[in-house]
């Protein structure tokens, strides 16, 4: 019969289609995507774009660390060492010192129960001992918000410098 196609003609005209957009998206995904590649060949963990190394090299660190707030706030500084509260980063309460001092001149302190809560609520996934202390093994303070003064902010009994009550 003239005039029709065979199945093995539709067949590799498909086979062909296919293999022509397959390669047009590799070709346009290698293209428009930007590459990625291991830094020093350590394929583990250190894939980046080399295209912008400039960018991170530039961006702001929000965090400073304690070494960075014991210089002004050397008192404070004793206190938290020498407490349970001693591996607790500053800004892990007191915020991201980024500008600090200059922007803001003063950090903005949370006194809100649920800054306190995070760590010293008493949930059931949550481990009872604390083992990573210069002093040794703690079992830690958890307490249930509902029933522990719910009316009342932590620091009005408790100071967290020392982590203690006042």
């Amino acid at each position: 019969m003239k005039g029709q196609i065979g199945l093995g003609k539709i067949l590799i005209a498909l086979v062909l289609i296919t293999i022509i957009g397959v390669a047009g998206i590799v070709g346009a995904r290698m293209i428009i995507a930007p590459s990625f590649k291991a830094a020093n060949n350590d394929y583990r963990y250190q894939w980046h774009r080399f295209a912008n190394q400039q960018e991170w090299k530039d961006f702001k660190v929000k965090y400073r660390g304690n070494s960075y707030c014991m210089d002004c706030h050397a008192n404070e500084f004793k206190q938290v060492e020498a407490s349970l509260h001693a591996k607790v980063s500053c800004e892990s309460c007191h915020g991201p010192a980024i500008d600090h001092p200059d922007n803001p001149t003063k950090l903005a302190i949370d006194k809100g129960r649920g800054l306190c809560l995070r760590c010293h609520s008493d949930l059931p996934y949550r481990p009872t001992q604390y083992s990573e202390l210069p002093k040794g093994d703690i079992k830690l303070k958890l307490i249930d918000p509902d029933n522990h003064n719910p009316e009342m902010e932590c620091i009005a009994c408790h100071n967290p410098h020392k982590a203690n009550i006042k």
